[in-house]
């Protein structure tokens, strides 16, 4: 059974890890996929031939989402392009992890931009289509940071904190008119960029999980796929922590 079958979704920051693994289990259960990448044009033009060949629609749009009239233009050739919008998964995110008293002002605010104000740029753009076909599921990828805080990763875990009280708020604005707004709290993820990371520092970091390892991409878009789908029509403003019980 596919459960987006026709739905459209907007994912920002998809042409690698989480954002990537979310569009191919997306595509794979019928959903069109337009997505954002920032500079990897090969890795995005391979991603949207891959989706495509699963027989549904995919588009991938250069476009930054921490910048407010590119969010805004970004949807509105999404909308010209599709037609319409189901589903919003703001994935897009940075790090630049530093000790506070070493940490530079540009560091902080560029992770804030990139992670938090793109939540609020996509979300503002794209909320009147939701609130005019009164439904729509907006997704947004915090951290399990953001609920924990980490050492050397303040401005990291303050973006992805407030992406929480962003969610929560939302889903309570728009709660009435059938609009849904949902977080997931990835933990110890294995990416392409885990993988360059020394072999004992990840071995040290799956002892220290539950399910002794650490999450694949699947797992979070299959997490996405869930709130995504009309399988969660009555989950709203919540986090849901694919952690492994890292935080538990």
């Amino acid at each position: 059974m596919k459960l987006l079958e026709g739905k459209v979704a907007i994912i920002t920051g998809a042409s690698r890890g989480i954002g990537r693994g979310i569009a191919e289990v997306f595509a794979k259960h019928g959903a069109n996929v337009a997505f954002t990448y920032s500079s990897s044009v090969a890795s995005a033009e391979a991603l949207e031939a891959e989706l495509n060949s699963l027989g549904i629609k995919a588009k991938g749009y250069q476009s930054n989402a921490a910048d407010f009239n590119e969010a805004q233009t970004f949807v509105d050739a999404v909308l010209a392009d599709f037609g319409t919008v189901d589903i919003l998964i703001n994935n897009a995110g940075i790090t630049k992890d530093n000790l506070l008293m070493r940490m530079s002002e540009a560091d902080f605010d560029q992770v804030i931009d990139v992670n938090l104000k793109s939540v609020f740029n996509m979300t503002k753009a794209i909320q009147r289509t939701f609130l005019k076909q009164r439904a729509g599921s907006i997704i947004n990828i915090s951290s399990v940071v953001g609920v924990s805080g980490n050492a050397g990763q303040t401005n990291y875990a303050a973006s992805k904190a407030g992406a929480i009280g962003f969610t929560k708020s939302v889903a309570l604005e728009l709660g009435s008119r059938n609009i849904r707004c949902n977080a997931i709290a990835p933990g110890f993820i294995e990416t392409e960029m885990t993988a360059k990371l020394p072999e004992d520092v990840v071995k040290g970091w799956r002892e220290g999980i539950p399910l002794k390892r650490g999450g694949t991409v699947e797992d979070v878009a299959n997490a996405c796929l869930f709130l995504a789908s009309d399988m969660s029509a009555y989950v709203t403003g919540q986090v849901l922590n694919v952690c492994g019980g890292m935080l538990t």
